[in-house]
């Protein structure tokens, strides 16, 4: 004969908590694997001004997921560009300039598949390009990893985070319109 075990209430409620504290562990583990599994950092070189980190989450694609890896300065700022931009001409000058702050070039970053380069801004200073796209950091961007003007029209047209594809981040745009023609 099989006789079942009854557990006074206040077990029932221990046990069911200890397996809900186990499921949310697990699942934060697999989390944690998978927004670390296909992401690279590499330090940047030419002055310290550009580096590749991996900062920004997975994004839903169809039939899985993807990574994509966000430029950053070598103290790991996100770096931006502006939509009015042109692979010749930053548009950003003046206060838009002191909010987003250019950066200094010439630069570059190991083991990122692109094209730096450089622009002469209109004051004469030399500004860091990569493909074809002015770089630049947030003022409002106080600590590392942070991507606070990413989406933002502000200073006439709409600021990205760049990938080290070279492009703004798949679904990353800001209410509003105008501000620019892209690239």
């Amino acid at each position: 004969m099989i006789s079942s075990v009854v557990l006074p209430r206040s077990h029932n409620r221990r046990l069911r908590m200890l397996l809900a504290l186990l499921a949310i562990a697990a699942a934060a583990a697999v989390l944690a694997a998978c927004s670390s599994s296909g992401t690279s950092s590499t330090s940047g070189g030419g002055g310290g001004s550009s580096s590749s980190s991996s900062g920004s989450p997975a994004a839903a694609a169809a039939g899985g997921l993807k990574t994509m890896t966000i430029l950053t300065s070598a103290q790991g700022f996100t770096l931006y560009s502006f939509a009015p931009d042109t692979p010749t001409t930053s548009n950003c000058n003046g206060t838009c300039a002191q909010n987003w702050p250019p950066v200094q070039g010439p630069a570059t970053a190991a083991g990122v598949t692109g094209t730096f380069g450089t622009i002469k801004r209109s004051d004469g200073s030399v500004q860091a390009t990569f493909d074809g796209h002015p770089l630049y950091t947030f003022a409002a961007d106080t600590a590392p990893g942070q991507n606070k003007g990413n989406g933002l029209n502000a200073a006439g047209g709409l600021w990205h985070e760049i990938t080290t594809s070279g492009s703004a981040p798949a679904g990353s745009s800001a209410s509003g319109s105008g501000g620019g023609n892209g690239y």
